[in-house]
């Protein structure tokens, strides 16, 4: 491991991918760090949706949507997964806000979750789940000292993530947002530009 892994802790940042990721999967992302710690980072893309709603999503897990439809209903309806990352794509990942008690929650902050467990599924569907929720297929991994390697050598640039730019505005906003946080046009970058 390197020795820049025990100097970095990017848990709550966002990951922008440089004009020249190797990896074409994470070309164009944004993702979110949920954990990053001296066994590795794990984290979820927040700007790429796939063609497949939530309220399918819940229906392909057996859960029923309410007949009268709840306030969230419509917006389960239409409201797309994102591609969280290459691991784990047959498995939903729920980035929400508030924390709340679910049955298996990856604490991110004090008001972030990352929730892999069905009870908050069930919840969503039923009009009780957390008032800001993403629904992932996917996630990011990096191995112990993976990320920084990346980081290194140009591969993201990084900035303190503000939650309301992944809740409160549409996907496709979200990378050029995040780019306006360190005062960078994301058409203005070269694949040469180091992290922040």
């Amino acid at each position: 491991m390197t020795a820049i892994a025990n100097l970095i802790d990017l848990t709550n940042h966002f990951l922008i991918a440089m004009p020249g990721m190797a990896d074409p999967r994470f070309s164009k992302t944004l993702t979110f760090i949920c954990e990053h710690n001296a066994q590795g980072a794990v984290g979820v893309v927040v700007n790429r949706p796939i063609e497949l709603t939530v309220a399918t999503l819940l229906e392909q897990v057996n859960i029923a949507l309410p007949a009268r439809p709840t306030p969230n209903g419509a917006l389960l309806r239409e409201t797309n997964v994102l591609f969280g990352g290459p691991v784990l794509t047959d498995r939903g990942f729920v980035l929400h806000q508030p924390l709340g008690d679910w049955n298996s929650t990856l604490k991110v902050n004090n008001e972030t979750g990352l929730t892999t467990s069905k009870d908050i599924l069930e919840a969503i569907a039923e009009g009780d789940g957390p008032r800001h929720v993403l629904v992932t297929l996917g996630y990011a991994g990096w191995g112990p000292g993976q990320l920084e390697d990346e980081l290194g050598r140009n591969g993201w640039l990084s900035v303190k993530a503000d939650t309301r730019l992944m809740f409160d505005l549409p996907p496709k906003a979200r990378l050029a947002a995040a780019m306006g946080m360190l005062g960078l046009n994301y058409g203005n970058l070269s694949d040469s530009v180091g992290h922040a």
